[in-house]
């Protein structure tokens, strides 16, 4: 059963993508080629999908852009070795930004944390932006081992991100911020 809280954060939901053994599609994109080994379901993404995926049957992903070119979360996909520290500069760095409400999940791979910093509607082009800024910011105190969502750099169709399998830590409201 799949019961990680997924309600902190708005998942696309009207499709998923599920990862296949071999190269489902070639894309071009900038001058470089991709090969996706990810297929786009056209269904809604259902708790039996979901559970199939934490039971290890299959590896589902989500997708960070909507259809109509907007994102409710930018999202720091962190590989490095040092989870803790990521989070606590993270989550300093979110608050001196403004942020208040943002969850980091664990993945299937231990260290490997996603950062949904939770944005609401905005632009594709606005959240390109921020994500850059944010990534710039947290890479002057931290060496980078993350990569960002939403990227222009690749694909729309690679701006997706694996169902988490565990809250590893969240921020809610700002109890915090009136001590300021």
């Amino acid at each position: 059963m799949y019961n990680v809280d997924t309600s902190l954060i708005k998942i696309v939901s009207d499709h998923y993508w599920i990862k296949r053994d071999k190269i489902v599609n070639k894309i071009s994109h900038k001058g470089k080629m991709f090969f996706d080994k990810y297929e786009r379901i056209e269904e809604n993404l259902s708790r039996s999908i979901m559970s199939d995926h934490a039971s290890g049957k299959i590896t589902v992903a989500h997708s960070i852009i909507n259809s109509r070119d907007k994102v409710e979360n930018i999202v720091f996909d962190y590989n490095g070795r040092n989870t803790e520290k990521f989070w606590h500069r993270a989550q300093l760095m979110l608050r001196e930004e403004g942020f208040l409400n943002f969850t980091a999940y664990e993945s299937k791979t231990s260290g490997h944390l996603h950062l949904y910093v939770h944005k609401g509607h905005t632009t594709l082009g606005e959240a390109y932006q921020l994500s850059k800024r944010l990534s710039a910011k947290l890479s002057m105190k931290l060496p980078r081992e993350w990569k960002m969502f939403p990227d222009q750099d690749i694909p729309k169709e690679f701006n997706i991100l694996n169902l988490p399998m565990k809250v590893y830590a969240k921020e809610r409201g700002a109890s915090w911020a009136r001590h300021m």
